[in-house]
């Protein structure tokens, strides 16, 4: 089952266990760290069924140390796909740096230290700090190297026209739940990327969760209006939820636990069963019942209007973000 702890105490009590093992070695941290992660995703780590193997790779590097960069490292060594001195972590931060150094993971304060050497590189940076590493990138990277970002909306020909036309470029669209392994990531990839790099990089977007893969890159800006930015509706309708129980008469500690708990229990079964949303609510709306009249006037307000067209206006806003950078 899912983690039942919030995901800063998730987070939190990752990087105190790995803390008190920075002087042990690399399997003395996976032996506490593993069953960690492995109980807040209950082993959902199947990404399309793809088997783990070690990476042959000489060096895995990061450009950027935030949250997805962490949600990727942790993924990865809990699958042992790379011991952590293959791996670095390039941060203009102490503080980030300092996370990744606790979890055994070599870091360094220029991109160029990350860089050289390195046959796979994760762009891990928000778009609009793009523009200041590709002078880092086109001096010290590789040229044969995979470049893999999870930077939203920088589409592969803005990559290629700042990289040049050969680089090898992977785009990305992960998800908050990364953090705890249960992530869904849509990806595409430029022509020129190798079968041996594709596999790579199934290994590693689907080391923190589900990797799909997509020919057509504009489907990147429909996954993120879908799932980049589909927990935030969920943890909406869930804020709406609680605040209702509290209305009812519950305290927001309880009110909370019995919503966490049917949303966790429903996606889990609706996801179990296999069945269409619409035959599983069905199951529960009895004619004249409470469900039924809650969901007359769900209906009648317009929530299942106000969904779509919040997901299309998330659609047409990467869309136009898009443009925007183009233009």
């Amino acid at each position: 089952m899912l983690a039942h702890r919030t995901l800063t105490s998730l987070r939190q009590s990752t990087l105190r266990t790995c803390g008190a093992l920075r002087h042990r070695s690399h399997s003395a941290v996976l032996k506490e760290f593993a069953p960690m992660y492995t109980k807040a995703t209950n082993g959902h780590h199947d990404a399309d069924a793809i088997p783990y193997e070690p990476l042959n790779i000489n060096r895995l590097a990061f450009i950027g140390g935030g949250n997805m960069a962490e949600a990727i490292i942790s993924g990865i060594m809990v699958q042992e796909l790379l011991p952590p001195n293959k791996i670095m972590v390039s941060s203009p931060t102490e503080e980030s740096r300092d996370k990744f150094n606790k979890m055994l993971i070599p870091t360094a304060e220029k991109n160029k230290n990350a860089l050289v050497g390195a046959d796979v590189v994760v762009v891990a940076v928000k778009p609009q700090v793009i523009p200041q590493i590709v002078p880092d990138l086109l001096k010290y990277m590789d040229p044969n190297a995979l470049v893999i970002s999870i930077a939203a909306g920088v589409t592969i020909d803005e990559f290629k026209a700042n990289l040049g036309p050969d680089v090898c470029i992977v785009r990305s669209m992960p998800n908050t739940p990364a953090m705890i392994g249960e992530g869904i990531t849509v990806w595409t990839q430029s022509s020129n990327v190798s079968a041996v790099q594709h596999e790579l990089t199934k290994s590693i977007l689907g080391a923190f969760g589900h990797a799909i893969f997509v020919d057509d890159e504009n489907n990147l800006d429909m996954a993120t209006a879908l799932s980049g930015s589909g927990p935030a509706y969920f943890y909406l309708v869930a804020e709406a939820m609680i605040d209702a129980g509290v209305h009812l008469g519950f305290s927001r500690s309880v009110s909370q636990k019995l919503v966490q708990q049917t949303m966790l229990g429903s996606a889990l079964y609706m996801q179990a069963s296999g069945k269409h949303p619409v035959v599983l609510r069905n199951q529960i709306t009895s004619p004249g019942g409470t469900t039924a009249a809650a969901m007359f006037r769900a209906e009648k307000s317009g929530f299942r209007a106000v969904i779509a067209d919040s997901v299309w206006a998330a659609y047409n806003r990467s869309k136009e973000l898009g443009a925007q950078k183009r233009s």
